[in-house]
């Protein structure tokens, strides 16, 4: 049954510098996108690689004017091991929407947040 995880502040979460809390047994990664953070389990579902050790980042588009450029910023995680990129709000791959990381209701409750899992 899920319940709800006091996991740390929420000013211990930053862009760009994912926070990874244990709960219970699940390793779970922290991301902060604007305002909002989302948690997602530490496991790739391709390989099962430590999924939230690789980057926060963005990733590459096709543009008419320029070719490819950069957009998304810090809303993509990428594996380490393999490149694989998902939505850090969603989970879904963004090769393969079929592929999920798996996710977890967030909440922010007096600067503390909370995981549900």
């Amino acid at each position: 049954m899920a319940e709800k995880n006091l996991v740390c502040r929420a000013e211990d979460v930053t862009a760009g510098n994912p926070r990874i809390v244990k709960i219970r047994t699940l390793s779970v990664g922290l991301f902060r996108i604007g305002d909002d953070i989302h948690a997602i389990l530490n496991v790739c579902p391709h390989k099962g690689a430590p999924l939230c050790e690789g980057p926060q980042c963005g990733t590459t588009a096709w543009s008419e004017k320029a070719g490819f450029i950069s957009h998304r910023d810090n809303e993509i995680l990428r594996c380490a091991w393999h490149g694989w990129e998902f939505d850090i709000r969603s989970g879904v791959s963004l090769v393969d929407p079929d592929v999920k990381a798996r996710t977890f209701p967030v909440s922010v409750e007096g600067g503390n947040v909370y995981v549900t899992a």
